[in-house]
């Protein structure tokens, strides 16, 4: 259980996240967060892929004080594993929760992150 908490904190500069390279999850971030565990990795990923796509489909449904509140929570987990582009996007949407292009533009990257997830626990 503790290594879930140590691999959910947010990073002490989140702001200053800059990936690793162009994936959509910073694996060198997560790597640190995870101390190199890879099944702790895996495993990290799956919840997150997991909990991004109920916040997408749980945003679909709310208001818009709700649906902030739900990409405020998006943005934590996704600075947590390294998804810079998907926190990026939930910021936006925290921001202006009622902007159908924001929406549509976090839709994109959950599913970039998701996609990216999937092909590392093959």
């Amino acid at each position: 259980m503790a290594a879930l908490k140590i691999a959910f904190e947010v990073p002490d500069t989140p702001a200053n996240s800059i990936p690793s390279s162009k994936n959509p999850i910073d694996l060198a971030h997560l790597y640190k967060q995870t101390m190199g565990d890879t099944a702790l990795e895996i495993e990290v990923l799956k919840l997150f892929a997991r909990q991004a796509r109920q916040a997408m489909a749980e945003m679909a449904e709310r208001d818009a004080e709700a649906c902030s509140q739900e990409a405020h929570r998006l943005k934590g987990a996704a600075l947590a594993v390294g998804a810079v582009a998907v926190a990026e996007a939930a910021a936006a949407i925290e921001k202006c929760p009622a902007d159908a292009a924001l929406q549509s533009a976090l839709g994109a990257a959950v599913l970039e992150a998701e996609l990216f997830v999937l092909k590392l626990c093959r």
